[in-house]
């Protein structure tokens, strides 16, 4: 390896979903830089071996910029890792990255777990399109106020939950997004209580207010997109296909130009594209 900064994914939580790739590298590596050392070093632990920890978080990682570049120019082979799952996705890293490409040193992608994509493939929901926000602010006022500017996307929606603020959190969601939207909430997944809650948004509120048990852990919560843009603008959708279609585009870039222009799934206007292609031949 040439001096690289690897940013390494980890478990969510079942210690087994560590890559092969990813225990290589950081037996490799001559420091790891992680957002708890001691997260890391029970994790390094299991693996059966130990390295140079040293911490960076979202409190000191304007500091460690120089400490990594400086590693870096020594021609050093350093690892971030966050507590869980792949750095950076809702996690300390970001200015480190920039600052690394930056000064022209290699940053690798060592893939993995990562809570939003695990979520996303199990939930049932729409998964060509969909919109990761992450945490919202922990005040009702500002939560409410994301909320409101959500509320007309047609792209799945996908946030990170804590158990002490899940419930206000889907109380906003209701008042602002509506009781009958469609959710799926994922908790503690990979561990051994994982679960996937599929219903409206007010009866998982309910069932969350009557369960103490489903209040507990992590959570990924998955909000169906609106479907305001597909209601008002069916006859819209049929108009801007049978444009593209008559300029003998293909039916696979008329679905992907509608769908920007519309808000609407591609695949779905994939399929209503052969459909009209059919016709116009």
């Amino acid at each position: 390896m040439s001096a690289s900064l690897y940013c390494v994914a980890t478990p969510i939580g079942n210690l087994t979903d560590i890559t092969e790739r990813a225990i290589k590298t950081l037996k490799e590596v001559e420091k790891i830089y992680a957002e708890d050392t001691r997260v890391t070093l029970r994790l390094l632990t299991h693996l059966g071996f130990q390295k140079q920890l040293v911490s960076l978080h979202d409190h000191n990682e304007a500091t460690r910029v120089t400490q990594v570049l400086a590693d870096l120019e020594q021609g050093m082979n350093v690892a971030l890792v966050s507590d869980a799952g792949t750095p950076l996705i809702s996690d300390p890293g970001y200015h480190l990255v920039k600052e690394v490409a930056k000064a022209g040193f290699r940053v690798v992608p060592i893939p993995g777990a990562c809570a939003v994509v695990a979520a996303l493939s199990a939930a049932g929901l729409a998964t060509d399109r969909f919109v990761f926000e992450g945490f919202l602010a922990a005040k009702s006022s500002a939560r409410k106020a994301s909320f409101e500017q959500l509320k007309a996307e047609t792209r799945t929606l996908i946030f990170y939950e804590s158990s002490h603020r899940i419930e206000g959190f889907l109380e906003d969601l209701v008042a602002v997004l509506g009781a009958e939207r469609e959710l799926v909430i994922a908790r503690e997944l990979t561990k051994l209580y994982e679960s996937f809650y599929r219903d409206t948004a007010q009866s998982l509120l309910t069932r969350l207010g009557m369960d103490s048990d489903m209040q507990k852990g992590e959570f990924v919560v998955l909000v169906k997109g609106s479907n305001d843009v597909v209601e008002q603008g069916s006859v819209a959708v049929e108009t801007v296909l049978q444009v593209l279609l008559e300029e003998e585009i293909s039916v696979n870039q008329a679905a992907r130009i509608a769908a920007r222009i519309t808000g609407q799934a591609k695949n779905k206007l994939y399929r209503q594209a052969i459909e009209m292609s059919k016709l116009l031949n």
